[in-house]
């Protein structure tokens, strides 16, 4: 792969949020859904998460296509035993019904001190950092198991070839913006997420050493390997930290799906342009335990002693999971970068809806772009 970087170019986030938003419009979303959609996949971009951001837009349009993402769902409790619920998405955008779910869950946390709540069979639900952020701003802990069905991209520890999904594992923990902000811990247990791939594959960028394999199972930095087979056969992404990636990958797609009844990552529940989550969350409220000045107190002091650790040279400061977030979107504010090849398939995809649609659309997104 050529070392050349494809363009950037940037876009002010309200003008992006309302692209997004009138692409979902357009394609039947209701105001509220394409309003949520927008804020999550804006947010992600902000939070220097291109890969679960806007760039996806093309591959949802291409779910709903093929009638694997389905507008305007409203989730549905399949059980309530109290403090343990399952809720059904029935394919709906993940931005919407996840939202939907969480203030279920985050509802009955409040009321009952702790709620266990299974999400299955929801479309792509984006950076799951985003879901621990909305308990964490009612003053909930929220833990996150989840899976991911679509094409197979991540080789387990041991293999040469890909056999599930980048099974993110989450948590958040409040703690007052006077000390930093909440400490959000929100991970891929591939090397890194698939996303990242196809964003370095766009802008004609190496991934990081260590994160992919051929076709053959060789390491390589070529994030062509993902989307351009060789003989019928790609690559795949390595586990992070090797075993320890590849056992809480397992663990995320147990819980996640196949104890919520969700589907779970094989070859006859593969999607055809879809891709779709399922999901275990535990969201609990600190407080019940009786020892929140305790918590924040010994919190500050722990998050104190390590940052007082003598500093590796190349680093300026010891960051707390959460931080490149919000630095990122202070950085990002006023301008969102976006490459060229990503900015192509956004305007296909708003070709796509105004076709279906007698050519009501956003119109071309590049048009936008500085």
């Amino acid at each position: 792969m050529s070392t050349d970087t494809s363009a950037m170019r940037t876009i002010h986030p309200d003008a992006l949020h309302r692209w997004v938003n009138d692409v979902f419009l357009a394609a039947g979303s209701s105001a509220t859904e394409a309003r949520l959609t927008a804020d999550h996949l804006v947010l992600s971009n902000l939070s220097g998460h291109d890969s679960h951001g806007v760039g996806m837009v093309p591959r949802y349009v291409k779910a709903i296509a093929a009638g694997e993402l389905v507008l305007n769902q409203n989730v549905e409790v399949v059980t309530d035993t109290g403090g343990l619920m399952l809720i059904d998405a029935h394919r709906g955008i993940g931005q919407s019904v996840t939202h939907q779910a969480m203030v279920i869950a985050i509802e009955r946390a409040k009321e009952s001190g702790v709620c266990v709540m299974g999400l299955r069979n929801s479309h792509h639900l984006g950076r799951v950092g985003h879901w621990a952020e909305q308990a964490v701003s009612e003053g909930l802990i929220a833990i996150h198991f989840t899976n991911a069905v679509s094409q197979h991209w991540v080789a387990p520890y041991g293999g040469a070839e890909a056999r599930f999904v980048t099974n993110p594992f989450t948590v958040g923990i409040p703690r007052p913006d006077a000390d930093g902000g909440p400490i959000v811990l929100d991970f891929a247990t591939s090397a890194i997420a698939q996303g990242k791939v196809r964003v370095a594959y766009n802008a004609k960028k190496h991934t990081p050493e260590g994160a992919l394999i051929d076709h053959e199972g060789f390491p390589t930095t070529n994030p062509g390997v993902l989307f351009e087979p060789v003989n019928g056969r790609t690559g795949a992404l390595t586990t992070m930290a090797a075993h320890k990636g590849y056992a809480l990958a397992m663990v995320c797609e147990l819980l996640g799906a196949a104890l919520t009844g969700g589907p779970v990552t094989i070859p006859k529940n593969q999607p055809k342009a879809g891709v779709w989550n399922n999901m275990l969350t535990i969201v609990f409220d600190p407080a019940r335990f009786g020892t929140q000045s305790a918590f924040e107190m010994a919190t500050r002091e722990f998050v104190e002693w390590v940052q007082s650790a003598k500093l590796a040279e190349g680093f300026d400061a010891i960051l707390m999971p959460g931080d490149p977030e919000r630095q990122s979107r202070k950085a990002r504010a006023q301008a969102v970068p976006i490459d060229d090849g990503t900015i192509a398939e956004m305007d296909a995809a708003a070709a796509t809806v105004a076709a279906a649609n007698q050519g009501r659309g956003p119109g071309a997104l590049s048009l936008q772009m500085a």
